[in-house]
């Protein structure tokens, strides 16, 4: 996109492009696709990352006794789970609940979320032949997230909805250690010392990647966001060479439906500039980065997304306001424009949702213009 415009991007070759109703009714004018769109807006949008989730007692309630991954295929869950935070705080956008290995037991992946642990996968993606286990994405695979998207676009009215999914690197990690990693060791072997079965993985990521995130569109989504949690365990060079073109691709296979693209990871500081090249629309940010230095590595024609430190919430409110100032003064370095609101990274479960509500209250305020 340049600049200004709120135009469609050109569909890359056997993308859709078809334009959901989300994207071109009461939701299209919001001051969060506004932002994206870098387009000027009465006050800068907030949201939060896992916003939607345990630092909220409703979401504890209807949650109890409901696995992780039972409550991610229930329409009726999801539909309420995601409008919590909307309903608490007035947040400008709802992101949809899931989470990022909801495709890979879609396509019969041996997989769970173990709690305090994460995803923990029973037999490791680690050779040329465990590919032949991830096989495509259909959408029958996953009706229950067009059902639920279906429920919430018709509840949100003008407020849009966040489609998302993992990013083929993080997901990579997952499958390739069979759970969460410090260090990534078997992953950056594979990656080093076998390129080409690497390669495969990610491309084969990539498709199931993008197959979950159409699915989301085409119900409904207003905008998606690809969280690369893991890729910040990265040198440029690496992710440029054998991230980035796994990452373009997801991006490319969805840049016909026009809808805003964001794509964020942690510690991703000296990757921002890449991160937007593989084709976002919006780069999230974490509080490492200050986003007027953001804005400098990234470069023109993007928006940014970000990025007060989530451990902020638990200061007192006078210091919440001053560093939500500091990270509104520093995205002065956009010209007014392209400025999404959010936190570092995702909510903190002890936080205190009412400061959550203070924030998205102070934000609009100080940025109503």
């Amino acid at each position: 996109m340049s600049d200004t415009s709120a135009a469609t991007p050109v569909p890359t070759p056997g993308t859709s492009t078809r334009q959901p109703a989300a994207a071109r009714g009461a939701a299209h004018d919001s001051a969060f696709l506004r932002a994206c769109r870098r387009e000027a807006v009465p006050h800068t949008p907030v949201w939060f990352m896992r916003q939607a989730g345990r630092s909220l007692p409703e979401y504890l309630k209807v949650r109890e006794g409901v696995a992780m991954l039972d409550s991610c295929m229930r329409p009726d869950l999801v539909k309420e789970i995601t409008l919590q935070p909307v309903r608490r705080h007035g947040v400008d956008a709802a992101i949809y609940f899931s989470d990022i290995v909801v495709p890979l037991k879609a396509i019969g992946l041996d997989l769970d979320i173990k709690p305090g642990v994460g995803p923990v996968v029973a037999d490791p993606i680690r050779t040329r032949a465990d590919l032949e286990r991830l096989r495509p994405l259909e959408p029958d695979d996953v009706r229950y997230i067009t059902e639920a998207v279906g429920l919430l676009v018709d509840e949100l009215g003008a407020t849009p909805l966040i489609g998302f999914a993992g990013a083929p690197f993080t997901l990579a990690s997952y499958l390739v250690e069979g759970g969460p990693s410090k260090n990534h060791e078997r992953t950056k072997a594979m990656m080093y010392g076998e390129p080409g079965l690497w390669a495969d993985l990610l491309d084969r990521l990539a498709d199931i990647t993008a197959a979950f995130l159409k699915v989301q569109i085409e119900a409904g989504a207003s905008a998606v966001q690809l969280f690369d949690s893991w890729v910040g365990a990265l040198a440029p060079r690496d992710y440029r060479a054998s991230v980035m073109p796994a990452s373009r691709k997801v991006f490319d296979a969805v840049a016909g439906y026009g809808v805003p693209r964001i794509h964020f990871g942690v510690g991703t500081g000296e990757l921002l500039g890449l991160m937007g090249e593989a084709g976002a629309d919006v780069v999230g940010v974490d509080w490492r980065v200050p986003l007027d230095e953001a804005h400098r590595r990234v470069g023109p024609g993007k928006a940014l997304q970000g990025n007060l430190d989530p451990a902020v919430l638990f200061a007192p409110e006078s210091a919440v306001r001053a560093k939500a100032d500091e990270v509104l003064a520093a995205a002065g370095a956009l010209g007014g424009t392209g400025h999404v609101f959010n936190l570092g990274h995702g909510v903190l479960p002890t936080t205190d949702p009412d400061a959550l509500t203070r924030l998205v209250a102070y934000v609009h305020e100080a940025t109503a213009r």
